[in-house]
């Protein structure tokens, strides 16, 4: 069903001010069947704090003034530096001091519900309007708790000045690179992928899956479980591989995000790993990049982790109804989901506003994506300090046994989460 800002129905805002009502019990509803905005219900009323930090400001500011203007609800935007956000929140909500909204990354949502700190949105019909992932990335033991505006992967990118056509496999992607950097001396790397002295597992993980050695299981819905599933042999395997390209210096630690933007740009590679946040500077340079999957490295699907950006509603505010209206009918309307594509470069999450998206990059990392989400698991935060250190150390050759260094990470993460 496509929604506009302008089509706004004042049955559906009734609707959802009846499930609102409810918002003690952490069962508000915003139903599937309401319009984008609830501009002609005369019951919205007062103020809304939203909470958004530096890097999503600009694309909230036209939004919230839009709203305001349509509902005559006054929206007060506060600005919250990225690195203190997250923890501010869980923090001020339970004195009550939080805000009504909070707009955010979908792995937010494992420490939110948690900490008791948000609540559940019922999206009823519209939950299938909504590409799928988007939807299980903020769902938590089988409710929903964000509501999804945008997604983001890695992939690969190709100069197509270097290279017309992409191998089917990692290991022949190298060997095409490798022949480029011979034939051309301004050519350095055959293909890149961002590490830096902490390492980068989130650029390296579409490799790691393709060898079968997902961080941890997931149950039949897509849902991840506590349980580690990055050990034993694919695991190692996968450590094998990361000990092959640093010897073969395909991989080098010292090539982190920045280093890897700059050569790319300058024509030194024919390939990088990366992801949408880099497309208008690829513009500005006038490239003519082409998106796809990474291949394969150990012969199963290459899958990116898929982000997703959303909204989370506080389980303590006092502005249920206008709460949910702004999230659910507001912020997940067709309109509103297209102009925060425009302003901020990421692929729609209501599958409408991604039909209608035209840039062709964009779709091709869309197309790129594949169906599992970062998990949002609280466990997922004993993860990343050992992960991307031990990468380090076995693509570096510090870590001369890969194999044991690896089974020395998971035994460590395993500990962190067992506390």
């Amino acid at each position: 069903m496509r929604r506009s800002i302008l089509s706004a129905l004042v049955v559906g805002a009734a609707s959802l001010a009846l499930a609102a009502c409810s918002s003690g019990s952490g069962d508000d509803s915003g139903d599937g069947g309401a319009s984008s905005t609830a501009s002609s219900a005369p019951q919205l009323s007062g103020t809304l704090t939203v909470w958004v930090d530096e890097t999503r400001i600009d694309s909230f500011k036209p939004l919230a003034k839009e709203y305001q203007e349509k509902t005559g609800v006054t929206v007060k935007l506060v600005q919250k530096a990225s690195g203190d956000i997250r923890a501010d929140f869980v923090k001020q909500v339970p004195t009550g001091q939080g805000p009504d909204v909070i707009i955010g990354a979908h792995d937010w949502t494992g420490q939110f519900v948690t900490n008791g700190v948000v609540q559940p949105i019922q999206l009823g019909d519209k939950k299938s309007d909504f590409e799928p992932v988007s939807v299980s990335a903020f769902t938590y033991d089988g409710s929903v708790y964000g509501l999804p505006y945008a997604t983001e992967n890695i992939a690969l990118v190709r100069n197509n000045k270097l290279a017309s056509d992409t191998p089917d496999t990692f290991d022949d992607l190298v060997t095409q690179g490798q022949g480029v950097v011979a034939k051309d001396s301004t050519v350095k790397y055959p293909v890149l992928i961002q590490q830096g002295a902490e390492g980068d597992a989130y650029h390296l993980y579409p490799l790691q899956t393709s060898f079968g050695a997902p961080v941890f299981k997931q149950n039949t819905d897509g849902s991840y479980t506590n349980e580690i599933a990055m050990g034993g042999d694919n695991g190692h395997k996968f450590a094998e591989y990361l000990q092959k390209l640093g010897k073969e210096k395909v991989l080098n630690v010292d090539i982190d995000g920045q280093k890897a933007h700059d050569a790319f740009i300058k024509g030194q590679s024919p390939y990088m790993v990366t992801g949408p946040w880099y497309v208008n500077d690829f513009k500005k340079a006038n490239m003519d990049v082409t998106v796809l999957p990474v291949p394969s490295a150990g012969g199963e699907k290459s899958l990116p982790f898929v982000g997703v950006q959303g909204a989370f509603i506080s389980a303590k505010t006092q502005n249920a109804i206008l709460a949910n209206d702004f999230v659910v009918n507001f912020l997940g309307s067709e309109a509103v989901q297209t102009e925060l594509y425009k302003s901020g470069g990421r692929s729609p999450a209501l599958t409408s506003a991604l039909d209608k998206v035209d840039d062709p990059i964009l779709k091709q990392f869309a197309a790129a994506a594949g169906t599992a989400p970062m998990p949002s698991i609280p466990e997922m935060d004993s993860v990343w300090q050992f992960w991307g250190k031990t990468e380090v150390q076995i693509i570096s050759g510090k870590a001369s046994d890969p194999d044991k260094a690896w089974d020395t990470m998971v035994s460590n993460i395993q500990k962190a989460i067992d506390g």
